[in-house]
């Protein structure tokens, strides 16, 4: 076994997810991760807790969705493994990232839909989401195997304590600020507040690798447009030249140059998918490539993220609303060129340069 895997799987037990005597630990992952499986149940087995291995198939989910009447009820059993876990770690993977593809988007948002109390009662506990590196997926970045292996490993193994101390600057700044601008070129002009909302400094201990610094925007605030340049990849389909308006906090326009239906699945999911519910700021410059994964591509530096849907409850103050929807879609811009941020009317990032940068040009 690659000594990288093991070294993968103590940093989600250790750093993310903080493994320990008697926890009951579900492990969801592809037939092709098995090393890393193997590797985390050595770990779960040092650390004197319980294993639970579900294998996650999209083949298998493609079978299933395809071939159900669409009425989908909430799976109560998978419900109950949740509520009797303390940790839950999701491990990504694939011989073929497009395997969903076909399925219907309006079939894959009442899934999502029924999927609702399973996934809250998910993110109420310990957990970590991360990737192996399958061929699949290195493919899809454009990588070879060899390739995407370092990229992965290299990412993941960051030295999480000095990024952290580095994103620790915007984090200070959105937590001392209350309105937030983006500008990006000329099809990107977006306000919003985040009076009463907090930063979280994200060193990896949820998503694997971290690198970002988010938070909620206030629900009703955010106003004007924005251009997502870079793609997506959603359903096993790529969604291009993303343009969303946004008025009182709801989406009231939106397109895309390609699989504009798979937004119309995602915005018809619910009343709270027409919400801005995350703001995210990318700052890990060691993930230095666009690879079509957003756990990668939402953490590069000179990016700013948002996802339409739920928002985390860490970030929304006890005097705003927690945005909740079954839905949770980053989209991204590219801002390292034409762009600013401003919070409370001052730059704090001009062209992907932050202002307690060197080179930063107020």
């Amino acid at each position: 076994m690659d000594p990288r895997i093991r070294d993968h799987a103590r940093i989600i037990a250790d750093h993310s997810t903080d493994i320990g005597e008697g926890d009951n630990v579900v492990i969801s992952a592809p037939a092709d991760a098995e090393d890393l499986v193997v590797a985390l149940h050595e770990e779960v087995a040092d650390r004197g807790a319980t294993p639970v291995y579900t294998n996650s198939s999209e083949r298998a989910a493609r079978a299933y969705l395809r071939n159900h009447d669409g009425e989908f009820e909430t799976p109560s059993h998978l419900l109950a493994l949740y509520e009797e876990m303390d940790v839950y770690v999701a491990v990504r993977g694939g011989e073929n990232a497009s395997e969903t593809g076909d399925v219907d988007p309006e079939t894959t948002a009442a899934h999502r839909r029924a999927m609702q109390p399973v996934l809250t009662e998910r993110l109420s506990k310990r957990w970590c989401g991360t990737q192996f590196p399958t061929a699949g997926f290195a493919q899809l970045a454009g990588m070879s195997t060899e390739g995407y292996e370092n990229f992965v490993w290299d990412a993941v193994s960051l030295d999480w304590d000095a990024q952290g101390e580095f994103q620790q600057g915007m984090v200070d700044v959105l937590n001392e600020g209350e309105s937030v601008r983006i500008r990006s070129g000329e099809r990107t002009d977006l306000t919003m507040s985040i009076a009463g909302n907090v930063a979280i400094n994200d060193t990896g201990k949820k998503n694997l690798p971290g690198g970002e610094v988010f938070t909620a925007p206030v629900r009703e605030s955010v106003e004007g447009t924005v251009h997502f340049d870079l793609p997506l990849y959603r359903q096993g389909r790529e969604i291009e030249d993303v343009h969303v308006t946004f008025d009182e906090g709801r989406v009231v326009e939106y397109s895309a140059e390609r699989n504009e239906s798979v937004l119309d699945g995602i915005f018809e999911t619910d009343e709270g998918a027409r919400y801005l519910g995350e703001l995210g700021i990318g700052m890990n410059r060691a993930i230095d490539r666009f690879t079509y994964n957003m756990l990668f591509d939402e953490k590069m530096g000179d990016t700013v993220h948002m996802a339409v849907g739920s928002a985390y409850a860490e970030c929304v103050g006890e005097d705003n609303e927690v945005n909740r929807s079954a839905e949770h879609v980053d989209m991204i811009v590219d801002m390292s060129e034409d762009s600013i941020i401003e919070v409370d009317g001052e730059v704090v990032q001009r062209d992907g340069t932050f202002r307690f940068e060197d080179g930063f040009e107020a």
